[in-house]
């Protein structure tokens, strides 16, 4: 049975307002009990059901560029170097060892990526995404297809919950409502190049 206390965390977390010790908290304590995600899932679904409702309205002229002045701002941030593995390294093959270097915060805070990857005669790219718990990634349209699969934690697609070792496929033109993690996540994904997260990892 869920606690009162637990249900005061699972709403004010589908609200926004847990602390990082909270969220903390309210992870181990969804991980313990298929009760309380199940409660967690509903009060998204409900939020989701109230944002719909709302009718939409237009943002304001300035947000594009406040929004694109920020990723600028934060591609100008010097990229991390890492360590490349030691011993030669044939011709064709290339390594990248394991660490927590090399992350690029996205404008989202808490949401980074990290380019492992970059096939531009194919088209494609390779990355590392990690969402810190509680984080709320925005509804968007996909500009190309997208492969995602879970490396560790909970994605939360749509009324889908992805954990360690799922996989979801998203075709070009496809829309995502928000996406938010509890636990926090770490995922593989294979993008097309010209999809703005890879430009943005690039930049």
């Amino acid at each position: 049975m869920i606690s009162e206390h637990q249900q005061d965390l699972a709403t004010r977390y589908a609200l926004g307002e847990l602390g990082p010790d909270e969220l903390k908290q309210l992870a181990e304590q969804v991980r313990a009990s298929a009760e309380l995600r199940s409660f967690l899932v509903s009060l998204q679904k409900t939020l989701d059901l109230v944002a719909s409702a709302v009718p939409p309205a237009a943002p304001p002229a300035a947000l594009k560029e406040k929004i694109i002045g920020r990723i600028r701002a934060s591609s100008t941030s010097s990229r991390s170097e890492t360590k490349p593995l030691s011993g030669s390294v044939p011709t064709g093959l290339s390594f990248l060892p394991g660490s927590d270097t090399g992350w690029k915060p996205l404008p989202v805070r808490g949401a980074y990526i990290k380019l492992l990857s970059l096939q531009e005669d194919r088209g494609y790219a390779v990355l590392l995404g990690k969402l810190d718990p509680g984080v709320r990634y925005p509804a968007h349209v996909n500009a190309g297809p997208e492969d995602f699969y879970i490396l560790t934690g909970d994605l939360h697609v749509g009324d889908r919950t992805l954990r360690v070792g799922d996989f979801h496929h998203a075709e070009k033109g496809s829309q995502h409502e928000e996406n938010y993690s509890v636990e926090g996540c770490t995922l593989l994904a294979v993008l097309t190049t010209d999809d703005p997260l890879v430009q943005f990892a690039m930049s």
